[in-house]
């Protein structure tokens, strides 16, 4: 595809992440990279979408904020994710391709209960949609079911020869059920039976304890001077 595409670049502003530090964003600006081939693209080379606002870190004098995905053909469970998976055996999962009434009370049963101390609390149905809003791409929502009581929703993007993880809210009931790993674990397993390469886990960031898990699947890749690298275990 061209590069010849307008794109901008915010103001430094305090980072969400990392303590003491400034965070930058370039911003796709063009309306024609704002649909699903070009977001895939745009994916490649280390963006990501909030509703319909697609954004790279662009700082300075930072290089904290890695992206990350999953070589899903290949993905080998660790030990403790084989256990995570025999433990919620009971637990059935199902994919939707649109939003059901039921996802917002348990999305904010999820951020009133265990984000209560975070910028996002309260939540509101505004802040649901921009989850689940948008003109880009489509989306798929993998559901997880104990009997008949929805536990947790991955909202997930579908893009060109991937997914997207995108975001993943659960009942605070069922928290020690590990429903977190257990949803990335199902989100590659519906990545590689769409016999897709990749799903995107968003932004590796080691200095954050919150944003500093999704290097525990591999191989993966993270892009690091503009280049994918394979990792390993």
């Amino acid at each position: 595809m061209s590069s010849n595409y307008k794109l901008g670049i915010t103001k430094p502003f305090p980072c969400n992440y990392l303590p003491e530090q400034e965070e930058r964003l370039l911003i796709a600006v063009d309306e024609i990279l704002h649909e699903r081939d070009h977001y895939g693209w745009l994916m490649q080379q280390g963006f990501r979408r909030s509703g319909n606002d697609i954004y790279r870190p662009h700082c300075i004098a930072c290089h904290a904020c890695q992206s990350l995905r999953v070589l899903v053909q290949d993905f080998i469970p660790s030990k403790s994710q084989k256990r995570l998976l025999k433990r919620n055996e009971r637990f059935n999962v199902k994919l939707s391709k649109e939003v059901k009434e039921s996802y917002y009370p348990l999305y904010e049963q999820y951020i009133n209960t265990i984000h209560s101390d975070g910028s996002m609390f309260p939540a509101s149905k505004e802040q649901f949609q921009s989850f689940t809003d948008n003109e880009i791409t489509q989306q798929h929502y993998i559901e997880i079911w104990h009997d008949e009581v929805l536990i947790s929703v991955a909202i997930t993007d579908d893009i060109p020869n991937a997914l997207s993880a995108v975001y993943t809210f659960y009942h605070p009931n069922y928290r020690k059920h590990g429903l977190g790993v257990y949803s990335i674990l199902q989100q590659i397993e519906i990545t590689s039976q769409l016999k897709r390469q990749f799903l995107y886990l968003g932004y590796q960031i080691e200095g954050c304890s919150k944003m500093n898990y999704k290097n525990r699947y591999f191989p993966h890749q993270i892009l690091a001077e503009n280049q994918w690298q394979t990792v390993n275990k």
